[in-house]
């Protein structure tokens, strides 16, 4: 269970709830709210994030991106304590969790009304399951060809803010773009930050993150863009 706990990395996990929290508490300002749509979403993302987790040690595991010249902590995979195949179970069951607890989301969000919504959310919710696990995992993984960055903004910040607001209020409010890009920004800059630790064993292992891509120099610059520019979308 210890093994499990870690290959989850529970540090991750507070910053992927953060855009349900703000529209959550959005929409409470504005009287509405239903503990219940919270509890769902707040479920559904915690998922999403552990998903690509266990997707990132497992895809990163089976090709030898993990290895000796890796800086940071050692994954379940490469450091032995979890199997591949195991790993691969875990992948299936978080997967399936997780899209039980989106259909729910929906159910109550949305109920028997608004079928529209709730095929749309559907979608969205089997996309991002997708993503997840095809950040790292299988040929094509857009993780190795610098898209990571996208995955995480559109999905941590824009959907989750965005979209647990829509569920309370059937409407958007464009201003609450501002703070959902704001944690868009911030959780792409801890993504980017672990990928400025890993460039060397990235670089080795044909892993084309953003900051292989543009190079440590710049990788910095666009580590301050992304934070100062959260700093001032929070204060507008």
């Amino acid at each position: 269970m210890k093994h499990w706990i870690q290959a989850a990395r529970l540090r991750t996990l507070p910053l992927s709830v953060s855009g349900i929290i703000v529209g959550s508490f959005y929409a409470m300002s504005q009287s509405m709210f239903n503990w219940k749509i919270v509890v769902l979403a707040l479920s559904t993302t915690l998922g999403l994030q552990i998903l690509s987790n266990f997707a990132n040690d497992y895809g990163d595991g089976i090709k030898g991106t993990d290895n000796e010249d890796r800086v940071g902590p050692k994954r379940a995979i490469q450091s032995g304590v979890i199997t591949p195949k195991a790993m691969k179970r875990a992948l299936v069951i978080t997967s399936i969790l997780t899209l039980i607890s989106a259909i729910l989301l929906i159910f109550v969000a949305f109920k028997d009304h608004n079928f529209v919504f709730s095929l749309f959310y559907l979608t969205l919710g089997i996309l991002a399951i997708a993503s997840a696990i095809r950040y790292t995992v299988g040929s094509s993984a857009y993780g190795y060809r610098g898209y990571g960055d996208v995955f995480v903004f559109v999905f941590f910040g824009l959907v989750s803010t965005l979209g647990i607001y829509f569920m309370f209020a059937k409407e958007m409010d464009w201003l609450l773009l501002l703070p959902a890009v704001a944690i868009g920004f911030l959780s792409v800059a801890v993504l980017n930050l672990n990928n400025m630790r890993d460039e060397v064993s990235d670089r080795k292992s044909n892993k084309n993150t953003m900051v292989v891509k543009m190079g440590s120099a710049n990788a910095k610059v666009y580590h301050y863009f992304l934070v100062v520019s959260a700093m001032i979308l929070v204060l507008e």
